[in-house]
């Protein structure tokens, strides 16, 4: 047990607990994906779209499966989250520790590392108002396909979501995450079992299990498949978010809830929508949302506008944690900072930042109005922070680790052969 700010003991959450209130903190993010990634690897922009055949399905779907299995499951889940300063995660963390390592070994403080991890919280703050957004944004159009008469609603009521979403904060992540926590948990349930009931009406699907599917695509339809990597990408966007919501909860949550609840669901239901799409290629407008049968779908548009809801809160908790580790390391004024917890000292609550985040997404959803206009501005920020984090993971594992040139190198490069092409076709959004 550990002792609470009055000197008594605090019992901790049990791991099954604090699983529950991780799914409702941390997954958020990545658990919604599935309401746009992949409409938007085969939506209609440009002059040239991907042809949605088949053979491009599989290979769309097999690379969203194996980025989830290579960026998210291997770097994050079971390499990065390894690497925590006194308990807290993120970019800002994973700089001091190098340089505490670095003191610790005798050697020169490398303060170019702490001007990388600021860049990339920097980039973390631009995604904590561009992922709520995009969220709630496309799950509140699934009034489209539900409920139409409500569509022209779609943006004062992602308003609204909005500002109850950020008005609840102030509760604390432990008290949010125990009353978010079933809802998540109903969510990735739900969309597992929707795409499971695709899989198994085409199981031809099951083919983008194989990384050669995924490859295979690249190679033969290099000039669509490119620019699709964009879309893809937009999959493992929460990837990111798991390091920096690491001291809310602790390693071990966090990995079981991947491995047990999330991973599962959100591989299921991508599946699910490229068996959709292979024998209906209309449902490309709602893929999602047209996986259901028509009497599920208010439901189920109903459950996503809670789960989008909610995914704000893992930019927003990690955008919380950032700013307390950029204060105790004097680059950020002293602000207002709330400890909302008496057992996980890495439980905060900023309401400048809350602020600041809440205008930032009201302007963003009113300007845009629709999460394919924002899917073109998505993405570009959060593969930068990848590509440092992968960086500053290199150095990490020499000063913290003691890995070999060789080893530390060897894994480092692996995740740039993933993330350097996403960034490359990221950029294409800005060329």
């Amino acid at each position: 047990m550990n002792q609470s700010s009055a000197g008594h003991p605090v019992r901790q959450p049990s791991l099954p607990a604090a699983t529950l209130a991780a799914l409702g903190i941390v997954f958020g993010d990545i658990g919604t994906s599935p309401l746009y990634s992949f409409r938007e690897c085969f939506a209609p922009h440009g002059t040239d779209p991907t042809p949605m055949n088949a053979t491009n399905l599989i290979g769309a779907a097999s690379l969203i499966v194996w980025a989830l299995i290579v960026v998210v499951s291997i770097k994050y889940v079971l390499i990065i989250l390894k690497l925590d300063n006194r308990g807290e995660g993120g970019i800002l963390a994973l700089s001091a520790l190098i340089r505490s390592a670095a003191r610790r070994l005798g050697g020169k403080d490398p303060k170019s590392v702490l001007l990388l991890g600021l860049a990339g919280s920097s980039l973390i703050y631009a995604d904590g108002m561009i992922t709520p957004s995009i969220s709630v944004l496309s799950a509140v159009e699934g009034l489209s396909v539900s409920a139409p008469r409500l569509a022209d609603y779609v943006v004062p009521l992602a308003v609204a979501i909005l500002v109850g979403m950020f008005a609840i904060q102030r509760h604390g992540t432990g008290k949010v995450g125990i009353l978010f926590g079933p809802i998540v948990l109903t969510w990735f349930v739900t969309i597992g079992v929707l795409g499971l009931r695709g899989v198994i009406q085409h199981p031809e699907v099951l083919k983008a299990l194989s990384p050669a599917s995924g490859i295979m695509f690249l190679i033969h339809e290099w000039h669509h498949a490119f620019p699709l990597l964009a879309a893809v990408f937009l999959a493992v966007t929460g990837g990111e978010a798991l390091y920096a919501d690491l001291g809310h909860f602790g390693t071990k949550p966090i990995r079981v809830g991947w491995f047990s609840i999330v991973f599962p669901g959100l591989v299921l239901n991508y599946l699910g929508q490229a068996a959709l799409l292979s024998y209906d290629p209309s449902a490309i407008r709602a893929p999602f949302f047209l996986l259901a049968p028509e009497y599920f779908r208010l439901p189920l548009t109903i459950l996503a506008t809670c789960a989008a809801a909610i995914a704000s809160q893992a930019l927003i908790s990690g955008a919380f944690s950032l700013t307390t580790q950029a204060v105790q390391l004097g680059c950020l004024p002293r602000v207002r900072i709330r400890h909302t917890s008496e057992h996980s000292v890495g439980q905060v609550y900023v309401p400048a930042i809350n602020r600041f985040l809440l205008v930032a997404c009201i302007i963003l959803v009113i300007t845009f109005k629709s999460s394919t206009a924002l899917a073109s501005a998505y993405g570009i920020a959060i593969i930068l922070t990848m590509t440092i984090t992968s960086f500053l993971f290199y150095s990490a594992a020499r000063a913290a680790w003691g890995w070999s040139l060789f080893k530390a190198s060897s894994v480092t490069l692996l995740f740039l052969a993933i993330e350097l092409p996403f960034l490359a076709a990221n950029s294409l959004k800005i060329i």
